[in-house]
């Protein structure tokens, strides 16, 4: 009876005890892969999808919001590009105890004074450089294939050809016959297409012209107005998320201006460098390749390749000492460029890997265009800044809820 007694009495504290079901979410693979978690996730990928196939089967909707971005995109991005470049002298200005309105005239009118002196010395001469390579080129496409030809004809490449049967000659002629086709043909494609397209034409050049004609405006209220924004921007937002929403604001805006203003810097600077370069070694059209250096020099790691080439075929062309000192002179430049002039400016304000570059540039350049090339990195600066800060406080909560200490994130310098 005791054991009896002892035994119902150790079933009843059984009972009493809570017990933990079992079901589908317990088990240890389930557990492993997050449990509830997983199921939660799962559901929201669902929900994104069913949100993309209907904004994708009522995407007409949007028609005229993706018009008016594409009308607003240009004049916005020629605008914030100037309010950066500009707002250093409007600061500088202001702390002299000038009015703001009166430092904003007097910033125009340095604008306009730099253009007009651009436009009345160099865009004559740039001009001219140009139209004189275009009539030139394809004399310089026949001499770069004679040059080939001759070096092949006295290398080892020729008898190598020879045993696999390859007839050069006529690849090359044949490259040559359809180069000078195809030229001919879009020429005689562009001709009946601008007769054709009159209309489209205009249109385009008339928005164009307009975009640029809105672009002083845009400049002048960002100017105006720009310091306030971000103010009015975090009264939209509760008391308790200012801070946080003012950091990110305030690392964003960082990022682009730091971006813009040393990115130009560092393509002045290239730019006049390529220039001299080339003046001292005599290659024809220096100006010319100096000034597209300059423009391409604003996308990093790909635009010095686009910069070099028209230089490697004219140097060709030149001789093979040419070669060798278009070599050099681009050598000196993107040391001098790497490792002195881009520390100094841009210093690590984007601390993007090269690798992520080069990505993020051929996939954007892919999906946008040239659109894509030259906003990709900002845009990239900016999404960046905001997984971090939201990482952050994914970390915070994170901390907040795991009592032990072992499993808490910990900044690691």
């Amino acid at each position: 009876m005791i054991c009896w007694g002892g035994f119902l009495e150790q079933e009843r504290q059984n009972e009493q005890l809570p017990r933990e079901s079992s079901h589908f979410f317990s088990t240890r693979f389930i557990r492993f892969l997050g449990g509830k978690n997983l199921l939660f996730l799962l559901i929201i990928i669902l929900l994104l999808g069913c949100v993309i196939f209907i904004f994708d089967k009522i995407a007409f909707i949007f028609e005229p919001v993706l018009v008016l971005f594409e009308v607003v995109i240009l004049p916005g991005v020629l605008g914030v590009i100037l309010y950066y470049l500009l707002r250093p002298f409007l600061r500088i200005l202001l702390r002299w105890k000038v009015p703001r309105i009166w430092a904003i005239l007097l910033i125009f009118l340095g604008l306009i004074g730099m253009v007009t002196l651009l436009i009345v010395l160099v865009y004559p001469f740039l001009k001219t450089q140009f139209t004189n390579l275009l009539q030139d080129f394809p004399i310089y496409f026949i001499k770069l294939i004679d040059s080939v030809v001759t070096f092949i004809n006295n290398s080892r490449v020729n008898e190598f050809l020879e045993n696999t049967n390859i007839d050069y000659n006529k690849v090359l002629t044949d490259i040559s016959d359809d180069l000078t086709t195809t030229v001919k043909d879009t020429a005689t494609n562009l001709a009946s297409g601008v007769a054709s397209g009159v209309t489209g034409f205009v249109t385009t050049l008339t928005g164009i012209v307009l975009s640029l004609v809105i672009v002083p405006f845009i400049l002048f209220y960002l100017l105006w107005e720009g310091e306030k924004m971000p103010k009015f921007i975090l009264r939209l937002f509760p008391p308790r998320m200012r801070k946080f929403v003012g950091e990110v604001m305030g690392d964003m805006d960082h990022q682009i201006s730091s971006y813009i203003q040393g990115q130009i810097l560092v393509s002045i600077c290239i730019g006049i460098m390529v220039t001299i370069g080339f003046l001292i070694i005599e290659l024809d059209y220096a100006l010319l390749l100096g000034a597209l250096a300059m423009l391409t020099s604003v996308v990093p790691y790909l635009g010095p390749v686009i910069a070099i080439t028209p230089a490697l075929i004219i140097a060709i062309v030149m001789g093979p000492w040419m070669v060798v000192k278009v070599g050099i002179v681009w050598t000196i430049v993107q040391l001098v460029e790497g490792k002195f002039i881009s520390p100094q400016i841009m210093g690590k304000s984007l601390s993007i890997h090269p690798i992520t570059i080069i990505f993020v540039l051929l996939t954007l350049g892919s999906l946008f265009g040239v659109v894509g090339i030259i906003l990709g990195l900002p845009i990239y600066a900016l999404i960046k800044v905001l997984v971090q800060h939201f990482y952050q406080l994914f970390k915070l909560r994170y901390n907040k809820f795991q009592t032990d200490p072992a499993y808490q994130y910990e900044d690691i310098d």
